[in-house]
């Protein structure tokens, strides 16, 4: 009998050491696995019904109901730069909104509050939004829809692609499920869920407008945008990456960050701008893919920051006026004005002049089927790309490179176009003497003597008499100075700051090229 119990115990004792170790094997594997591996298991071993919508009527009750528990509303505490200017809309509109300028910030530092939507994406706490709702700030505070709260740290975050991760200490929170954004077709159904205009969560409902969208409003401006960007007259060398869902769906402030979801309530995309004069929601909303996004947070959850690799090239999309001025017959695809010395173009055999035409076999209309296809990927992965030289089609397997390797000619022309981003400001300067660097207590500066009517500087109140301390980061004492440190403007945002009388100021703002 004892030897009975004996081996009972022995059992007893063995199967819990053999589960506790595959608990433990389980944990390790789990911390490895991607955000969309998590979801596949998870989904695996807890199915559920299958959400459709009808054929006739919408019925979007099941999807919304799966989808809004895993929307959070995100608020933000940050120190305040002091108030923004009023006025009526323009189209810097977007700028404002979506970037905080202009800002000016007085000498005394204070609280301010704002707000957001963010997604959960996994049951331990993990949730996505955008950029420009956490950058700024002190605090973040995460409230679920069943009032539950808590307060979350930055994972990791990326202006470029307006992203951002942050996490909160919770176990079993509900999450959304990944879609496939590939499939997203123009004309289908979907929602957008978040937390608008201070309100509780709210869904709303509209189909895919258009796919790949670049509206201009990320780094470094694209081609042709809405929103007083022309299109560049030479290559630029773009880090930012636009490929928009653009969706019909009402998003308003304070949806930046949340879901836009199918019929099925699969995540498709995460909010991010919306197209607007008045600052408010006037047709369309713009949602960055959730493709793309799935290789984003991975990268800030294993690295803390993303993981690019580079083609290497500069190029513009082929339209009529890029035919006429090199004399080729095709009608669409990327000419190749520059490429990268020693970058990954090169050593695949791809000159300037050459087109691409396709990449992974599919065909480029615009130069965001190459950028997010590009951005998915990481240093060393192969991309297949097709160009055309002489009138034939070649196929090349181009093996990305780290962003070392990203520079150009093209990549120069920042510093070359100081003096076009001086004229823009609408200003003249003289500069500051003793007397005036003492009353203000600073070392170097610049006074505004005039500012001339249809510069940067009238719209945005800069105003004559400022003295101007710093420029970009840099010390400014004389014309040239100013002149030299607008040629290290990072993403078109021109950083200003000055004393006066009511204390120290500071303006960011866009510069229109």
């Amino acid at each position: 009998m004892k030897k009975i119990g004996m081996s009972l115990l022995i059992a007893a004792v063995g199967g819990a050491v053999a589960i506790g170790g595959y608990k433990l094997f389980e944990n390790k594997q789990n911390e490895q696995m991607t955000f969309e591996e998590k979801q596949k298991v998870y989904f695996a071993n807890n199915p559920g019904a299958e959400i459709t919508s009808s054929t006739g009527n919408p019925d979007f009750t099941q999807a919304a109901a799966a989808v809004s528990p895993g929307v959070v509303h995100i608020k933000v505490t940050m120190t305040a730069r002091g108030s923004q200017r009023g006025g009526g809309s323009s189209p810097f509109d977007m700028f404002e909104e979506f970037f905080g300028m202009p800002q000016r910030r007085q000498a005394q530092p204070r609280q301010a509050t704002a707000s957001g939507s963010g997604v959960l994406i996994s049951p331990d706490g993990y949730i996505v939004t955008n950029n420009h709702v956490v950058e700024d700030a002190d605090k973040i505070e995460v409230k679920l829809t069943d009032q539950r709260t808590y307060e979350a740290k930055v994972i990791g975050r990326d202006a470029d692609f307006d992203l951002a991760l942050i996490k909160v200490s919770g176990t079993n929170l509900p999450f959304v499920k990944f879609g496939d954004s590939d499939n997203v077709r123009i004309g289908e159904w979907v929602l957008a869920v978040g937390y608008p205009l201070s309100l509780q969560s709210t869904v709303t409902a509209g189909i895919v407008s258009a796919k790949g969208r670049q509206i201009g409003i990320l780094g470094e401006q694209g081609q042709g945008s809405p929103y007083g960007y022309g299109q560049p007259q030479e290559p630029i060398v773009r880090t930012a990456v636009e490929s928009f869902i653009q969706t019909d769906a009402v998003i308003n402030k304070g949806n930046s960050g949340g879901a836009l979801v199918n019929t099925r309530g699969e995540l498709i995309g995460i909010n991010a701008a919306i197209a607007s004069p008045t600052g408010v929601y006037a047709g369309y909303g713009f949602a960055i893919p959730v493709n793309l996004v799935k290789k984003i947070v991975d990268d800030f959850k294993e690295f803390g920051t993303v993981q690019r690799g580079y083609v290497g090239v500069s190029f513009r999309e082929v339209d009529e006026s890029i035919r006429k001025e090199y004399k080729i017959d095709d009608i669409q695809g990327l000419y190749v004005f520059d490429v990268v010395k020693g970058g990954a173009a090169e050593e695949a055999g791809i000159k300037t002049g050459d087109i691409i035409t396709k990449v992974e076999g599919k065909t480029i209309y615009s130069s965001s089927d190459l950028q997010e296809r590009v951005a998915r990927l990481n240093p060393g992965d192969k991309l297949k790309m097709t160009y055309k030289r002489d009138g034939k089609e070649r196929e090349v397997a181009v093996t990305l490179k780290a962003q070392e390797s990203k520079k150009s000619a093209a990549s120069e022309e920042v510093s070359a176009s100081a003096t076009e981003i001086f004229n823009k400001l609408g200003a003249s300067f003289t500069p500051a003497n003793a007397a005036q660097k003492k009353k203000f207590g600073v070392n170097s500066g610049v006074v505004i003597t005039q500012v001339h009517r249809g510069g940067m500087f009238e719209y945005f109140g800069v105003e004559k008499g400022l003295v101007v301390t710093h420029v970009n980061g840099k010390p400014v004492n004389s014309v040239d100075d100013v002149e030299s440190a607008l040629g290290s403007t990072k993403r078109n945002i021109v950083r200003i700051t000055g004393v006066s009388e009511n204390g120290t100021v500071e303006f960011n703002f866009p510069i229109q090229y």
